[in-house]
């Protein structure tokens, strides 16, 4: 079922529906269950790892509660399947009355997914995927994303290479939803020619066919989107391929994040990054979640962590304004568009479709004075920068 068919059904159908099944599911005063579905194993597993860590951190800072409303995450792995991701929403939605849904990493999956999540008269928060298809004529009411809008980031990487003074790119990506996003994000921005474009697996762990096209076609400046375990192996083999050195390299904040850092380490140095958040960034809010995840995980957090905490946050403001009713819809979209929480990255707000407004900044890698590898943030690229797709969503 396409997204638009199922806008008027949902608009009809679910607000009287909706309300009793969860009564029935949860019962009075019990806790409001979130389903929690993402990607927890194989090579991208960290990044849900991450994701799930810090929602769990914001959980348990308020002891069991997000805004004063108690909470349970209900966790799943979909296992990088669209189809397992969809088959689990399915049964939260069927069997365990669940109407309020978050976690999902991955665009394909979550093209899979959301539909019925929407369609079943429940709310979809994302604290990572953005595709384009749900920004514009295909958005909805009960669909927020707290990350990013899929090409915007990397719209902030194609103006930092023009920035450097980058002239011709060659351009990768694996060849899915926010793989096809990102290639467009950032030719849009980016103001030079375009010396090669190829799309890759979103299973694929062997690059060498890549680099040799890149070495042939001898670009000034190399962009690549590959989340995850794919961003390991691509810059390893960068790397091993003699091209570490010799064609520089920018990438938007999934291709190189802080555990992607530390399993490369020196294939790393030198390259550019644009984010929206960073360990370094000087806000108290974000001091304290660096410190509080890092004592309770051992680990630095990624940006997925902070997009993670940031969407729990999110829904603590709406749940603190509705007193934990989710089943009026209405009054928790006005709670929810108001943004009222503290963001990790800063300035936040909710363009006109429900995705983020926000600033992007230029992250390099670096040795600090102790000779260790870190992401130093640098300048800011875009201010207050939306996404391309909101003038065409109607809500």
């Amino acid at each position: 079922m396409k997204r638009r068919d199922f806008l008027l059904a949902s608009a009809a159908g679910a607000a009287t529906m909706a309300a009793p099944s969860i009564l029935r599911a949860q019962g009075a005063g019990a806790p409001v269950r979130i389903g929690f579905i993402t990607t927890l194993s194989g090579p991208a597993g960290y990044l849900g790892q991450d994701i799930r860590d810090a929602f769990q951190l914001a959980i348990d800072s308020e002891g069991g509660k997000l805004g004063g409303v108690a909470v349970q995450a209900i966790v799943e792995d979909d296992g990088l399947r669209p189809g397992q991701g969809k088959s689990i929403a399915e049964r939260m939605l069927r069997n365990d009355g669940i109407r309020l849904f978050s976690g999902i990493v991955f665009s394909n999956v979550l093209g899979a997914t959301a539909p019925d999540i929407l369609d079943g008269g429940g709310i979809y928060v994302s604290p990572n995927a953005g595709p384009s298809n749900f920004a514009g004529r295909e958005c909805h009411k009960n669909y927020y994303v707290i990350s990013w809008q899929n090409d915007s980031l990397h719209e902030s990487a194609g103006r930092s290479a023009s920035e450097l003074g980058y002239q011709n790119a060659f351009i990768l990506s694996p060849n899915y939803q926010a793989g096809q996003d990102a290639l467009a994000g950032f030719k849009r921005m980016f103001r030079g020619k375009i010396a090669g474009e190829q799309f890759t697996r979103l299973d694929q762990t062997d690059f060498a066919a890549e680099m040799a096209a890149i070495r042939a076609a001898n670009p000034d400046v190399v962009f690549q989107f590959h989340p995850g375990g794919l961003g390991i192996a691509f810059l390893r083999q960068y790397q091993q391929a003699g091209l570490l050195g010799r064609i520089p390299m920018v990438v938007a904040a999934p291709s190189l994040d802080h555990t992607t850092l530390a399993a490369v380490g020196d294939a790393a140095v030198g390259v550019n990054v644009t984010s929206h958040w960073n360990v370094d960034f000087d806000n108290p809010q974000n001091q304290a979640f660096v410190a509080a995840f890092r004592a309770k995980y051992n680990r630095t957090p990624t940006y997925y962590a902070s997009q993670g905490y940031d969407t729990a946050l999110a829904i603590g403001a709406a749940l603190r304004q509705t007193n934990g009713n989710i089943a009026n819809q209405d009054a928790f979209r006005t709670a929810m568009l108001k943004a009222d929480f503290k963001s990790l990255r800063g300035g936040f707000k909710f363009g006109p479709n429900q995705h983020p407004i926000q600033d992007w900044y230029a992250l390099k890698v670096e040795r600090n004075a102790a000779g260790q590898l870190e992401l130093k943030t640098g300048k800011k690229v875009l201010e207050n920068h939306g996404d391309s797709y909101a003038a065409s969503c109607k809500l």
